[in-house]
């Protein structure tokens, strides 16, 4: 299926700021869903120029004059093409996602790197937690990187990371071991709190699958190309979270923490839930359906 570029792709691309431009104008005619890591045609250019060529974005202001190889050129061109007739989404195609402002491997079969819950980690979960957590759980981890970045803002903390994926569990090692962590991040194969080491935590983080069937009927066609069971999780997308909620308390320490991910079923956690005292934090980043339980209001 060809596409109608509005640059073609010819021997004319030959530098940085060539292939850049293009892809950027490119973007911008497509009919894309943006939302695995950057929100507009721009950022998607530069990330993807970026990643392919292994320069870190904002050193790439540094490199625009530099002409590329010819294989550079094709394999930037091509990915353009993925990304635009295939719909797949970007950081399957350069094998990498930023959350929390570092650095995690991505591919296909595992969830993209990507959650609101970032921006609570980077205030350290200020003002709910009463003191740094010294036992911290991802329930669903994924590619790591909730957890991962946990290990990073509490450096006294030791991690598990837990998924029922043997996908998942390979990459999340893959990102524990190229983030240096694996003195105090383990991984290991869980459903829900079936599996995980004995004890309880003082932070039980989750981003579980929360789609709902409406829901993951009308999603842009990038999502199609993550793992189904990383997304779905019912007719009212409670199927994980609801599990979650019914075994927290028991694994929580007595001032600890439950932070969990719902997205759109939100109304929905509510309507379940109506006498659990959820809160939730204001974001200032973007996103939304992010939630806290203390253990008391768990009780």
């Amino acid at each position: 299926m060809p596409i109608d570029h509005p640059v073609k792709p010819t021997d004319a691309l030959t530098t940085v700021v060539d292939v850049l431009r293009w892809s950027a104008t490119a973007f911008s005619q497509a009919p894309l869903h943006y939302g695995h890591g950057t929100d507009n045609a721009w950022d998607e250019a530069v990330a993807l120029v970026s990643g392919r060529l292994g320069i870190a974005a904002d050193k790439l202001q540094f490199c625009m004059p530099a002409r590329l190889t010819t294989a550079e050129r094709n394999e930037l061109v091509r990915l353009v093409e993925r990304r635009i007739v295939h719909r797949v989404p970007l950081p399957y195609l350069v094998g990498e996602a930023w959350f929390a402002g570092q650095r995690y491997l991505a591919e296909p079969g595992v969830l993209i790197p990507r959650s609101p819950i970032g921006e609570l980690i980077d205030c350290a979960f200020d003002p709910w937690l009463a003191q740094p957590p010294l036992r911290i759980v991802d329930i669903g981890t994924g590619s790591g990187c909730i957890g991962i970045a946990c290990a990073h803002a509490f450096p006294d903390a030791t991690v598990v990371l837990s998924d029922i994926s043997d996908a998942a569990l390979t990459l999340a090692r893959r990102n524990v071991e190229l983030h240096g962590v694996g003195d105090r991040v383990d991984v290991v194969r869980a459903d829900v709190f079936n599996g995980l080491p004995p004890g309880t935590f003082d932070l039980i983080i989750s981003n579980p699958p929360y789609v709902s069937a409406a829901d993951l009927a009308v999603m842009p066609p990038e999502f199609a190309h993550e793992p189904v069971a990383a997304l779905a999780a019912g007719d009212d997308g409670l199927t994980i979270i609801r599990r979650i909620l019914a075994g927290a308390a028991e694994r929580l320490s007595p001032d600890g923490l439950l932070v969990g991910e719902v997205g759109a079923s939100a109304p929905q956690l509510l309507d379940a839930f109506p006498t659990l005292a959820f809160i939730w934090p204001e974001l200032t980043r973007g996103g939304d359906g992010v939630f806290v339980l203390t253990r008391l209001a768990l009780s």
